[in-house]
């Protein structure tokens, strides 16, 4: 996938490659990785659309059809989705601010909500973490809760809603920012903690969950919420966002 997104490839392609029959294959591959092939390979096409809209100017049908997707509005609508905002807005900010992520956060008057709280162990001791619970293992989409911390340690996620959801955490390397257009490449430049489902129901109390980061491995889906500059920002636990 990460080599050939621009082509057609399809579940039966990538069973045949693996030499497992396609149902099997999709079962262990979702089991490894948290998403479908499918989606796996949607992830790494958004991936390589928000490397090309930062760094070329290229049209957006022109990196659509690049990526291997034959419909603009099909690529525009999944970009806007995933990474937050549409592709021509993302060309020229190439980050998501604080106001479009709190909108995640707000839950209708008498939601039954909790919080979720833990330690954030990363090999990246001196680098900005953003946290935050998402329904899916990617982070994508409009978290329902988050936290932007200036370095690893405790982390509080406040007004968590009923249902399961994945805690997410990421940090990138000083100097690296530009990783998370790229498949990942072994080394710590991008770390990444994955957690759950966490299962939130009426009545229960408090939770708890502490994560480790760990360098991200071709086999974790990649990152597509666009976080650059707020995880440059080094904001301070308990800034109000």
């Amino acid at each position: 996938m990460h080599e050939n997104f621009g082509e057609q490839i399809t579940v039966d392609d990538m069973a045949r490659t693996a030499m497992f029959s396609k149902f099997h294959f999709s079962r262990v591959f979702q089991r490894v990785t948290g998403l479908s092939p499918g989606r796996f390979l949607s992830a790494v096409r958004l991936r390589e659309a928000k490397r090309l809209l930062a760094s070329t100017s290229l049209s957006i049908t022109n990196i659509s059809h690049q990526v291997g997707y034959s419909s603009v509005g099909t690529f525009s609508s999944r970009f806007t989705y995933s990474v937050g905002l549409p592709p021509s807005k993302y060309r020229r900010h190439m980050s998501v601010t604080a106001q479009l992520l709190t909108v995640g956060g707000q839950h209708p008057p008498g939601t039954v909500t909790t919080t979720l709280h833990g330690e954030i162990v990363s090999p990246l001791p001196d680098r900005p973490v953003f946290a935050g619970l998402f329904p899916d293992q990617i982070l994508e989409g409009r978290p329902v809760s988050y936290t932007l911390l200036d370095r690893p340690g405790p982390y509080v996620l406040e007004n968590v809603p009923e249902g399961r959801w994945h805690l997410i955490a990421q940090s990138v390397a000083a100097g690296r920012d530009n990783a998370i257009h790229y498949p990942p490449g072994g080394d710590e430049a991008l770390c990444i903690a994955r957690h759950g489902p966490v299962t939130v129901e009426a009545g229960g109390g408090p939770q708890r969950a502490d994560v480790r980061l760990k360098p991200m491995r071709p086999l974790d889906p990649p990152v597509l919420l666009a976080l650059r500059d707020l995880l440059a920002a080094r904001i301070p636990p308990g800034t109000p966002v």
